[in-house]
Order: C-alpha cells, then structure tokens, then sequence
C-alpha cells in the first residue's frame, strides 16, 4: 500500500509540473503569489503560523508537525489585466498597450505529508512560486518592432521535514528545488550594441534554469488560544539564462529572492480564529530584478554585471485572515492583503513588460469536509486595480516622457484533499 501511494504521489507530482510549465503567471506580492495552497488563498495568504493543509511548507515547513497524514491536490484559475500608457513622448508613440492577448491561467498545486514517527513529519509540496507574464497585442514602438512581452514562471518542488520537540513547539527544514522557465519577445531597439552580448535580447524562445535554495522554520503554541510561528528562506541560486545572457545583469543571472516573515494566530473562541503573517522580500538582492534602468542610461550595458534590471525595490506583505468553523463539515474564511510598492516611479519603462502594481487583496474561502474523511475547498481574491504613473521615467534619448503602468486581478482556486 505504501508503495502504492508513493507511486501515486510521484505520477501525480510530474503531471502538476508538466501542467504548471504550461500556464503559471503570477503577480500579487510583488511577482511572488501571495499565499501558497487554496485554503491560504482564502485568508489573506496567511501560513506562518496557521498550519491549515500539506501545502503549509511552503509558508513554514514547521507546520508540517500539526496537519496530519494527508494529500491535497488543487488549482487556480487566474486571470491578470495589465496596461501601459505612454505619453508625452516625442515620437509617435503616445497611448494606450494592451498586454492581455494571454490573460487566462491554470496555477496547479499539489502537497503530501506523512506522519513517519511521534516526532518526525515527511513531506513533499510542489507549486507555482510565482512569476509574470505580459502579452502585448501589439509592439511597443519603445522597446521594438515586434509584439513584445516575457513569460517568466518559478515552480518549487520542496522536500520537507518537521519535527516536533514538545507538544507544543515543532521546526522544520525544506529544500527549494527551483525551476524557472523565461521567454522575452519585442525587444528588438536593444538586442545591438546596448547588450553585451548583442542578439541575446529578444525572440529566442524559451530558456530554463535550476536552482537550489533552503527553508527553516518554527512553530510554537502557547496555551490553547496564541500561535506563534517564524520562517526564513535563502536566496535560491539558479543556473543562468544563456539565451538571454545579454538582457539580464550578470550575463543572465536570475536568482529568486530571499525572503522572511512571522505570523501569530489567535483562536478567540472554539470555533473562531484571527491569524496574521509579515512577510518581507528581498527583490533588490537580485542584481536582475533589483538594478536601476539608470545603470543601461549610464553606459552600462544590459547583462553585465551592473547592467539594468526592473528597479525593483524590497517588497513587506502584510497578511491578515479570518477562520470560523460552521459546524463539523463547514470552514468559512476572509482575508486581506496589502503589499508594499515595489515598482517607483521612475522606473516604470522596463516595467511595461512586469507592470506587477497591485498592492490590496481582498480574499474569500470555504472548505466543506465529507464523512468519508475527504474535503472540498474553494478560494476567491481579488486584487483591486492600481496605477503607477512614471515620473519622467522615459530618459530623453528615447524621446522622453512617462510610463503609466496598470493591473487588476482575479483568481479562483479549487482543492481536494483526503486525510491518509
């Protein structure tokens, strides 16, 4: 039987990948989802702290010690709207891009946990990290005569273990194995002499890279009603773009950010829980997503190793959710999410291909369990519509003027889940 499930657990782990390949795109906290599994979704992307499902190692690998024997299985539907605007450029290029030719997309998750001792939790989650895609309709005369957009998805598979070291404390250690598959398309006014390694811009199709990284984390309860939990993860380190090697800084280098936060739950009643989570991304560490397009107007050349990134500042998340149990087979949530800016004004030109300003999420969810030990649960977030306008963001060799960036967005997830 055990071998059974291991098999199971393996086909049905390759074909999440193949599938989240395909059709990841992601854009919430910053270019990182804002919470990772259905039931996290529906409140706030809360997870430091609230142990909910087998995907909790993606919050908190500690987590892991109270969730039981368990295999969930889910997806996302997910729907971005992003805009460019140009104006009061000198050339003819002034108005309205649409980057929504692609605007719908399956996000798939799948995570186990196995109870292997009294002491010792095995699991395994695996799951869009994030990502961006931007589809222009048409070119955007400022960075090419072609239609112009990237597809960039992270998927992690994370092998984890949690132990408990009193019936109230646990920790727990993952393994990011990382995954990044990268396709950049329209950018044809740098793919010369503005690269170091000219013809390494644009229209290469796509490129992949590996990485590894680690997760640690803890998780402490105190009395019946406090949980406290913390969670830190290393900066991934990937295997480069080659076929970008002259758009991204350090001959395309694409590392994924450290990040690190806490949460704390509060169960005010029996059947009524309050939980919240801080979580801080380090994007400006990531030479390619954090250096400014000052560095590209000050003689350096895209995919040195001061060349230009996105300009993206660090990004601070902060989550907060709400659980109330109905009844034995009913678990309604909401949640909340706000995220610091990471886009600033000034940086808005190469961020017509990554326009990821939204900042608020309002989120719902609901879980019903069924007697034969299964459960079906639901999420809905909705990330309200923001605007960056440029501030003189488009330098005067390409003509001047600003960039204006917008993006709302939508997301349904659905999850199944059996108690093994």
């Amino acid at each position: 039987m055990t071998g059974l499930r291991t098999s199971t657990l393996s086909t049905l782990a390759l074909s999440v990948i193949s599938i989240g390949i395909a059709s990841i795109a992601s854009a919430t906290d910053g270019y990182f989802a804002h919470g990772y599994g259905v039931k996290s979704q529906g409140v706030g992307g809360v997870g430091i702290a609230l142990p909910q499902d087998a995907l909790v190692s993606a919050s908190n690998p500690a987590g892991l010690a109270w969730v039981g024997d368990r295999l969930d299985i889910g997806a996302t539907w997910f729907r971005p709207q992003r805009e460019a605007e140009i104006e009061n450029n000198a050339g003819p290029i002034n108005g309205k891009y649409d980057a929504n030719d692609k605007e719908n997309f399956i996000i798939p998750e799948i995570g186990y946990n196995k109870q292997v001792s009294e002491t010792l939790n095995a699991g395994v989650a695996v799951y869009g990290n994030g990502g961006m895609n931007t589809d222009y309709k048409t070119a955007v005369p400022l960075l090419g005569n072609r239609r112009a957009g990237i597809d960039l998805i992270q998927v992690f598979i994370k092998p984890a273990l949690a132990w408990k070291l009193s019936p109230t404390q646990s920790i727990g250690v993952g393994l990011n194995l990382a995954y990044q598959r990268f396709e950049a398309k329209g950018l044809q006014n740098f793919d010369n002499n503005f690269s170091e390694a000219p013809g390494h811009v644009t229209n290469k199709g796509h490129d992949s890279s590996y990485g590894i990284g680690a997760h640690i984390g803890w998780l402490g309860q105190f009395g019946d009603h406090v949980t406290l939990g913390a969670s830190y993860q290393t900066k991934t380190s990937m295997s480069k773009f080659d076929k970008y090697r002259g758009l991204f800084a350090e001959q395309g280098d694409f590392d994924i950010p450290a990040s690190y936060g806490l949460g704390i739950a509060i169960k005010l009643t029996p059947n009524w829980t309050v939980a919240g989570d801080v979580q801080r991304i380090r994007y400006s560490d990531v030479d390619s997503v954090g250096n400014s397009i000052a560095n590209f107007f000050a003689q350096q050349q895209l995919g040195s190793d001061r060349g230009a990134g996105f300009g993206w500042r660090d990004v601070t998340a902060y989550k907060i959710g709400t659980l109330y149990q109905v009844n034995d087979q009913l678990t309604l949530r909401a949640g909340y999410n706000h995220a610091t800016q990471p886009i600033a004004r000034g940086e808005t030109l190469f961020n017509i291909l990554a326009p990821a300003v939204v900042q608020d999420h309002v989120t719902l969810g609901a879980t019903w369990k069924f007697e034969n030990k299964s459960e079906l649960s639901l999420s809905y977030v909705h990330a309200f519509e923001n605007k960056v306008n440029g501030n003189n963001s488009i330098n005067p060799a390409f003509g001047g003027g600003d960039v204006n960036l917008k993006m709302y967005q939508d997301s349904l997830g659905i999850a199944y889940a059996w108690a093994l």
